[in-house]
């Protein structure tokens, strides 16, 4: 078989962070396999940020709360014959997912490795993988079909132009140029920094190097953002619902972006913004921003390093000081300037 007439699907269907720890393995398998068609699948929501990628051939969305979407897009991939299928999820719905498409040979982790372990049987192909870091396991899936794994990651997104002009347009409105982005959300509590901290951070900081904050939020987190502006007074931050494609265009042209462990904290260090992620519970050395420059705040014990999702704030996060991401800010935009 020629590299022309290979023809890969990748299946990682969520979440953001996750999706953005395989862009570098899709694009070390892209670098090797230059004319071959590379194709993901991906919830409709995070497609948006995958669109427009040299490294990607079609981005296919999956509807995930739709039985008949889910059917239409499983044909779907079995009418493009797929050679090779590669899961780098590790769950029974991607790993079911990559055996409807008909792909004869179906790349995966080995069992201890997958996210569910059962998920493995469906794999033709089982690989150990090597590293630490969630991106360097999902090199190895990619080198199994073929990539090397580069000295160096390598991000090729598209920022939307549509996104960029939405977004600077309603900055403007509101009087705002240069801004640091400031998230305060995340997926659960324990991995989150208080919001009265967020809202000192961006009164001291704006003090200091009269850069406004736009506070961002995902649904559900309205209440959230509020309480750290309420925090920040005299500062006057702004709170801003973005779409997808402006949340890209928000996140790229940001002097800084400040967040815990989250979608947007990797979205922005992918764009090459300078970032300050704040870990407590999850370790920055498996689950940090995997791009250089990126600075990382972490007062956690090695004891303390866990991934279940408690509903109250983590010791190691409340050990994280105003003063210290002040000064990790300061330095990033001194950086960026």
């Amino acid at each position: 078989m020629t590299e022309s007439e290979e023809r890969f699907l990748v299946v990682r269907l969520t979440a953001l962070g996750d999706i953005l720890h395989t862009v570098p393995a899709v694009a070390a398998l892209r670098a090797a396999r230059r004319t071959a068609r590379i194709d993901w699948v991906v919830e409709r929501k995070w497609a948006p940020v995958l669109e427009g990628s040299p490294a990607i051939s079609e981005v296919i969305p999956f509807d995930r709360g739709s039985a008949l979407g889910a059917v239409a897009c499983a044909q779907r991939l079995r009418r493009k014959h797929y050679t090779c299928a590669i899961d780098f999820q590790g769950l029974y719905k991607s790993s079911v997912l990559a055996m409807l498409s008909g792909a004869p040979r179906r790349i995966g982790f080995e069992g201890g490795w997958a996210r569910e372990e059962g998920a493995a049987l469906l794999y033709t192909e089982r690989v150990t993988p090597a590293g630490r870091h969630v991106a360097e396991l999902n090199y190895s899936l990619a080198e199994r079909a073929g990539a090397l794994r580069p000295l160096k990651p390598e991000y090729p997104l598209r920022i939307p132009a549509g996104g960029v002009a939405s977004v600077r347009a309603r900055l403007a409105e509101r009087g705002i140029g240069d801004y640091i982005v400031v998230g305060p959300g995340g997926s659960w509590r324990a991995k989150c920094w208080p919001a009265e901290r967020y809202g000192e951070f961006c009164r001291e900081f704006e003090k200091r190097n009269g850069l406004p904050a736009v506070v961002i939020h995902g649904p559900g987190e309205e209440t959230l953002a509020e309480e750290v502006c309420r925090a920040a007074i005299p500062a006057t931050p702004i709170v801003i619902a973005t779409t997808i494609e402006e949340l890209m265009g928000l996140l790229a042209h940001a002097r800084c972006v400040i967040a815990a462990d989250s979608g947007p904290l990797h979205l922005a260090a992918a764009l090459g913004t300078q970032v300050v992620g704040l870990y407590g519970p999850t370790d920055p050395a498996r689950n940090g921003p995997f791009a250089p420059g990126a600075v990382i705040i972490s007062e956690a014990r090695p004891e303390e390093i866990s991934y279940k999702r408690r509903a109250s704030y983590s010791a190691s996060m409340l050990r994280i000081t105003v003063e210290q991401v002040v000064e990790a800010a300061d330095s990033c935009v001194k950086a960026a300037a």
